[in-house]
């Protein structure tokens, strides 16, 4: 792909239906529940990306056998009981969170000699309060880069606890590993939640995907709010056929063009029982006027937003670069609260962002937690991706309205969507299902 990608406006609203590639989320949880599984799984729409292949890049280096099909989207994998086969490993994690964080938390409970390290930017991304979590359990894990962040280095366990707390404020990824691994053991585990969970619906993700795969956990919760979780000693997983949704974070660019352009957009393959929070982001569209429809199996926006709205997006913080695209083209600010988690992402997903849409010239207010955006007369502009897959999504839809829109570094949104601007240019340019 070309280093700089040129973003051409689109004349008129477009009609269209896409399924997009499959989650990203859920195939990660997949592939590691049914490596821990009794039997053989076959996994179907599964993505294949970087962080995807970073995923299976590691099973193969830790002894796990699979097969994988990257055009038909399937994998088999022969699961080992909750045995890690290689007790010795080194992992090249790259810059996929939840690749380093569900594996640092499976190899911590199994205990083992490895090491799990990444990009520049993955030294920079925190995994203290996993690793404190380990270490409540008996784990002789360390993370040894300032701040708590990787290289991870992780040896054979020490004693064991039944009940360890892990901090939630940060990221659900912390919660979501322990979950995963703990059918590893041998005994009950109890983790505790300490302080605010982010990304909620996260972790019930994982919670459905570990059912799927023949795992019950219990939630302990305080006014509807889950504070702790429990998974019985005499849990284990099962092989099974386990069929992957469509990626809801990939669908809300789509989902945004009708918002910017008008039209209407069907996303097939999400509906009213995804398993994924980001369908929420319609939501926030239907606020700003748009209108919605969720279905079974899809789920159609159309019309475009018309107005700025105020809204708390701690549960589906992955969209919220594609509401700020939205909210450049409506009447009155938009005002994005609760999201602080986003600055230790891929990169700083609020002061980055506010540095690249100021380019265009509008007025952003950056906060700890969020970020107003303040529609005005715009400019073109070059923006930076800060090798971000998110952020050079979110800014192309800006180019379907906004001349003179440029995106350096298009590439990055190999992480979890390669196809991307192709997808994006089949879509705009007439009705078609395009995706996977």
């Amino acid at each position: 792909m070309l280093p700089t990608k040129s973003i051409r406006p689109v004349d008129g609203p477009v009609n269209g239906q896409i399924r997009p590639p499959g989650s990203k989320s859920i195939t990660n949880r997949a592939l590691i529940c049914a490596a821990l599984a009794n039997g053989t799984s076959t996994l179907t729409g599964v993505l294949d990306s970087d962080d995807t292949r970073v995923m299976l890049d590691s099973l193969t280096r830790l002894g796990f056998s699979f097969q994988h099909d990257p055009d038909a989207h399937t994998v088999v994998i022969e699961g080992q009981g909750g045995r890690i086969p290689n007790s010795k490993a080194e992992l090249s994690i790259g810059n996929s969170g939840t690749s380093v964080r569900f594996l640092t938390a499976m190899l911590g409970l199994a205990g083992g000699d490895y090491r799990l390290d990444g990009v520049e930017r993955m030294r920079q991304r925190p995994i203290g309060p996993l690793v404190e979590a380990l270490q409540q359990f008996g784990s002789k894990v360390e993370a040894i880069s300032p701040g708590g962040c990787p290289p991870v280095v992780i040896q054979p366990c020490g004693e064991s606890a039944k009940s360890i707390s892990v901090a939630g404020h940060l990221s659900s990824q912390y919660l979501s590993g322990l979950l995963m691994a703990a059918p590893l053991l041998k005994q009950d585990l109890r983790i505790q939640i300490e302080g605010h969970l982010v990304s909620l619906p996260y972790v019930a993700m994982t919670t459905a995907v570990m059912k799927s795969f023949g795992v019950k956990v219990d939630i302990e919760e305080q006014d509807g709010i889950p504070t702790a979780f429990l998974i019985r000693g005499e849990s284990s997983y099962s092989g099974c056929d386990y069929a992957i949704e469509p990626d809801a974070s990939a669908a809300s660019y789509f989902f945004a063009i009708p918002a910017i352009i008008g039209g209407e957009t069907t996303v097939l393959g999400l509906g009213k029982n995804s398993l994924q929070g980001d369908v929420g982001f319609v939501q926030c569209l239907e606020q700003m006027g748009c209108e919605i429809q969720v279905q079974e199996d899809s789920i159609r926006v159309s019309g475009k937003a018309k107005h700025g709205i105020d809204v708390d997006m701690a549960n589906i913080s992955d969209t919220v670069q594609t509401l700020t695209s939205v909210a450049l083209f409506v009447d009155g600010p938009t005002n994005i609260r609760n999201v602080a988690h986003n600055r230790v992402k891929e990169t700083d997903r609020i002061g980055n962002l506010a540095i690249e849409l100021r380019k265009l010239g509008v007025t952003v207010d950056e906060r700890e937690d969020g970020l107003t955006i303040h529609p005005a007369a715009m400019n073109g502009a070059t923006f930076d991706t800060y090798d971000d897959h998110r952020m050079a999504m979110s800014f192309a839809l800006i180019g379907l309205r906004q001349p003179g829109i440029n995106i350096e570094n298009p590439g990055c949104v190999s992480k979890t969507y390669p196809e991307f601007f192709e997808d994006l240019e089949r879509f705009v340019a007439g009705p078609e299902t395009s995706g996977v």
